[in-house]
């Protein structure tokens, strides 16, 4: 297969690696000029020190050179950077392609995911364009993706043989491949498990315990999973690969900058000083407005998203904002 990639950064050069080594025709694509050098040069991405990218992997500075006659195209590229990427590469994109989306969030403004905001530019940028699309999801730390350890990921499409096909792609004696139906399901779970990463981040960072981190990732997969059914998704996603799965490695893991971050924070630090010093995005901040906008237009309760939201934008200690999940009226866990 033929294979674009849009962006080259941590996340876009693990799936490069992944997929070169899958024995496809690889085109790496970053619009910042001295990473596609460096990449050249070393074929060392900068945040994934130990990996060495293949040899056959072709890189590009070009978005034409990426877009244009490919089988599947990846965008790969931060949630607040993707409609005017987007924008650019739709005009280039060839008839027949499969477009997909890898990376997670939410659109402030338009509540809009990122396939969603994909096909928007297509709508405006390439009207006649034949394509199908695919959201990418699922518990898959790029780190480990690029040292080939066994991983999990979904293929989300509306037609369920295009899912098959990208699945196919992507398996690997490394990476099983799932499918799915319910795309919004998919893509709202990955865009709000980042929020709830936060928390637990904020959790460790204040020196609390196990017991509240899985306090915080079990009720937080109810939040999200009451928002997802408050859109139309399907329940069963969220206790799936793309819902539960990539909570839980994001919540835990040492390689997810969400939790990093939340950690900074809940040690003291403010968000801007956190985010400096993680030096890369932190995405569970840029869904926060998105996900606020989301529980109030459906009025969707998410009282963690909106602790998160307090200490990051209102002031509010982590320790008050953990005192107010505590306190908040008791209710059964049966309910949703």
């Amino acid at each position: 297969m033929k294979i674009g990639i849009i962006g080259a950064g941590t996340w876009g050069s693990a799936l490069a690696y992944l997929l070169a080594n899958n024995m496809h025709s690889v085109t790496l694509y970053s619009a910042i000029g001295e990473e596609i050098d460096e990449l050249i040069k070393t074929k060392a991405p900068k945040n994934l020190p130990e990996t060495r990218l293949p040899d056959s992997i072709e890189y590009t500075k070009d978005i034409k050179a990426v877009s244009e006659g490919k089988d599947l195209l990846i965008f790969v590229v931060p949630s607040q950077y993707m409609r005017a990427t987007a924008a650019l590469a739709a005009k280039h994109i060839t008839n027949g392609t499969v477009i997909s989306s890898a990376s997670k969030g939410i659109e402030a403004g338009t509540l809009k995911t990122m396939t969603e905001i994909i096909e928007d530019c297509i709508k405006i940028e390439n009207p006649s364009l034949e394509y199908s699309i695919v959201a990418l999801s699922g518990p898959t730390h790029a780190e480990e993706v690029a040292k080939g350890l066994p991983t999990s990921i979904v293929a989300a499409s509306e037609d369920e043989d295009v899912a098959m096909r990208v699945a196919e792609i992507f398996s690997s004696s490394c990476v099983r491949a799932y499918t799915n139906t319910d795309v919004l399901g998919v893509e709202i779970a990955g865009a709000l498990k980042n929020i709830i990463a936060l928390a637990a981040g904020i959790n460790r960072g204040m020196g609390f315990g196990d017991n509240s981190a899985a306090m915080l990732i079990t009720r937080g997969i109810a939040e999200i999973t009451r928002m997802g059914l408050a859109l139309g998704c399907k329940r069963r996603t969220f206790m799936g690969l793309a819902g539960i799965g990539d909570l839980i490695v994001t919540a835990t893991s040492r390689h997810s900058r969400n939790n990093r971050c939340g950690e900074l924070i809940g040690s003291g630090m403010s968000y801007s000083e956190a985010q400096a010093k993680i030096g890369m995005v932190v995405e569970g901040y840029h869904a926060l407005d998105a996900a606020i906008e989301l529980s109030h237009k459906y009025n969707v309760e998410m009282p963690i998203t909106e602790a998160v939201f307090d200490v990051i934008h209102n002031g509010k200690t982590p320790k008050e904002a953990m005192l107010s999940l505590m306190q908040r009226t008791l209710k059964s866990e049966l309910e949703i």
